[in-house]
C-alpha cells in the first residue's frame, strides 16, 4: 500500500512538472525609452512578435542612461535607445552586440501660444536656446540622462551656455510627464515629435521650433552581449532585432501615426521598398 501511494505521488509529481513547463512562457526583457512607450509604437509594434514567437515582452521604460544601465547589469536581455555616442560606448565596452538602426524621427521645441521668448520660427536650435536663457522664460528639463536629456545638454552646449537659475527646472520625469510639467508652467521644453504628437490632443503646447539637424533623433535596438551576461536570452533577443529590422516590424513603424501625422521612420528598410 505504501509502495503504491509513493508511486501515485511521483506521478502527480511529474504530471505537475510537465503541465508547469507547458504553461510556462519565455520571456524577452527590453530596456527602452518612456519617449518611445509613451508614443504608443510598442502597443503596435510588441504583440504580433509575442504571436509569433510565443513570448511575452516584458517593457521596461526608463530614460536612455538608465536602459543602459540595466543593460550593463544583466538586467535585461535587449536594450531600444535613442543616443547613439551612448551606444556606441555601450557596445564598445562589450556589453552589446549586433547594434542595428530601427528608426528615427526628430525632436523639437515646444512651448506655450504667448511664445514669451520670442522663438518661433527660429531654425537654429543654438539660437533658441540662448534666447530662451536671455529671456528668463521658464525651461522644463527632464534632468534624467535619458537621451532627450543628453539631447538638450548638447544644445545648450552649442549655445554656449551652462543652463542655471530659477527659470530652469528640472523634472527628473519621463517624456511624457515632463511635457504635462512644461504646459502646466507654460514652459518651454525639448522633446520628441512622436511623445508630443501622443500628447498634442491633451495639451496646449506646440511645436515653436523644428528642422534643425541638430534635432535629428535616431534610435537604435542592441541585444546584450551574452559572453559578458550568460543568462540573457540572446536568441530572442536576436528574433526581435530580425523582427523590427525586417518588412512587418518597418511596416509597422512606418504606418504608425497620431492626430494623422506619422511619428517614426524606418531606417533598417528604405519607406519605399516597404510592402504596402
Amino acid at each position: 500500500m505504501r509502495k503504491r501511494i509513493l508511486v501515485l505521488l511521483s506521478v502527480l509529481i511529474l504530471l505537475i512538472s510537465v503541465s508547469t513547463a507547458a504553461v510556462a512562457q519565455e520571456k524577452l526583457v527590453m530596456a527602452t525609452t518612456t519617449s518611445t512607450e509613451n508614443s504608443g509604437l510598442l502597443d503596435e509594434l510588441v504583440p504580433p512578435f509575442e504571436e509569433k514567437f510565443d513570448v511575452r515582452v516584458d517593457v521596461v521604460a526608463v530614460g536612455t542612461g538608465a536602459a543602459i544601465e540595466l543593460g550593463e547589469n544583466g538586467d535585461a536581455d535587449i536594450i531600444f535607445v535613442h543616443a547613439r555616442e551612448a551606444e556606441d560606448e555601450f557596445v564598445e565596452a562589450g556589453y552589446g552586440v549586433n547594434r542595428r538602426d530601427v528608426m528615427y524621427n526628430d525632436f523639437v521645441v515646444l512651448g506655450p501660444p504667448s511664445d514669451p521668448a520670442d522663438i518661433e520660427g527660429m531654425e537654429s536650435a543654438a539660437d533658441v536656446f540662448h534666447t530662451i536663457a536671455d529671456s528668463g522664460a521658464e525651461f522644463v528639463s527632464r534632468g534624467d540622462d535619458s537621451g532627450t536629456h543628453k539631447k538638450e545638454l548638447s544644445l545648450w552646449d552649442m549655445a554656449d551656455l551652462n543652463p542655471d537659475g530659477s527659470w530652469y527646472l528640472e523634472s527628473g520625469q519621463g517624456m511624457g510627464a515632463s511635457i504635462n510639467m512644461a504646459d502646466e508652467r507654460e514652459a518651454y521644453i525639448l522633446a520628441d515629435r512622436g511623445t508630443y504628437l501622443a500628447y498634442s490632443g491633451e495639451i496646449d503646447l506646440e511645436i515653436l521650433s523644428s528642422g534643425d539637424s541638430a534635432l535629428f533623433n535616431p534610435y537604435g535596438i542592441i541585444p546584450i552581449n551574452p559572453a559578458y551576461h550568460t543568462h540573457v536570452n540572446y536568441q530572442m533577443a536576436m528574433a526581435f532585432v530580425g523582427y523590427v529590422t525586417s518588412q512587418q516590424g518597418q511596416g509597422i513603424i512606418n504606418s504608425y501615426s497620431r492626430q494623422g501625422e506619422q511619428l517614426f521612420f524606418p531606417s533598417a528598410i528604405e519607406a519605399d521598398e516597404l510592402e504596402e
